[in-house]
């Protein structure tokens, strides 16, 4: 009847934590399975306070456990305990999670305004084109024939004032100055502000 029952204390005690930590930075594999036993509980907690999602907790849990694994050797006894970096690890993962998630939802907001484009009425477009196409020609048809040739072969066809000037043969000067008197007129029966 003396016989002394402790609760929640292990029967045989092992290693540390720390101890542990250290093994794994060794490789041991076996160490880290008891690392992973002493810290899987609450390393979920802590992932689970920051993202409320228990699929993504136990997502960002496995990863903290992978890096722990990796980052072992990086482990200072001489700046806080195990238990302490290995927490540390799982709520900066999980605040990485949170800032990656709300990133992802603002790229995807924007790229959906961007992807939308303003509607417009085809047939008034259409109108206003066909409008402004005749105001051209009806303002081209009160040039000189040599400032309409000039300025339809210059800006029309692409060619330069050297070859317009060859082909309409006149001095490249004159060619010139008809389509600087020819572009003056069209801008002002435009009615466009230079």
């Amino acid at each position: 009847m003396n016989d002394v029952v402790r609760i929640g204390s292990r029967s045989a005690p092992g290693p540390d934590l720390q101890e542990l930590v250290a093994r794994v930075a060794r490789g041991d594999q076996q160490a880290f399975s008891g690392v992973y036993d002493a810290v899987a509980g609450p390393v979920l907690g802590v992932v689970r306070g920051v993202l409320r999602d228990h699929a993504q907790s136990e997502e960002v849990t496995q990863e903290v456990l992978v890096e722990v694994w990796r980052t072992a050797p990086r482990y200072r006894p001489d700046l806080g305990t195990a238990m302490n970096w290995v927490l540390t690890l799982a709520h900066r993962r999980a605040v990485d999670r949170v800032r990656s998630v709300e990133a992802s939802a603002a790229r995807e907001h924007k790229a959906a305004l961007l992807s939308r484009t303003p509607e417009f009425d085809e047939v008034s477009e259409q109108v206003e084109t066909h409008l402004e196409r005749e105001q051209v020609r009806r303002c081209l048809r009160a040039l000189t024939e040599v400032q309409r040739q000039s300025v339809t072969l210059a800006y029309y066809r692409g060619l330069t004032y050297r070859q317009v000037a060859e082909l309409l043969t006149l001095p490249l000067g004159t060619v010139k100055t008809r389509l600087r008197d020819g572009l003056i007129r069209l801008r002002d029966c435009l009615g466009v502000n230079a």
